[in-house]
């Protein structure tokens, strides 16, 4: 039985959502200002919960994007703006751990993900 579009905003509004809701939505900085856009999530294979979200920051239009990967815990979505905030600032995120394609980033190397969790301040799961 097909789902119409009306029913599954419903089912996505409480407390699930999809991930294709998830990627493309804003992230906004400490200061309530967009600072990009999830482009992805990393979900942990074993425990199944979300580690990651990569942020789309810089570029024009979407190109030459660089890609951000930020702790999930430090995202928090609100409703009034119908997107996710972050208390890093702009400033911040310019000096984070970052790549610039999907090539240059390698998820099984534990320095990179240790890289990310140490500048953000998150503690080792």
């Amino acid at each position: 039985m097909a789902m119409d579009k009306q029913t599954m905003d419903r089912n996505e509004t409480g407390t699930l959502i999809g991930s294709d809701k998830v990627e493309g939505t804003a992230v906004y900085g400490a200061d309530n200002t967009k600072i990009g856009s999830i482009e992805r999530v990393m979900i942990d294979k074993i425990s199944g919960r979300v580690s990651y979200a990569v942020l789309g920051f810089g570029g024009f239009l979407g190109l030459g994007n660089d890609h951000y990967p930020l702790p999930w815990q430090s995202l928090k979505y609100d409703t009034r703006l119908g997107g996710y905030v972050t208390g890093i600032t702009e400033t911040q995120l310019r000096g984070a751990p970052r790549y610039g394609n999907d090539n240059d980033w390698n998820w099984a190397d534990a320095g990179t993900t240790r890289a990310v969790n140490d500048y953000y301040g998150v503690p080792l799961a």
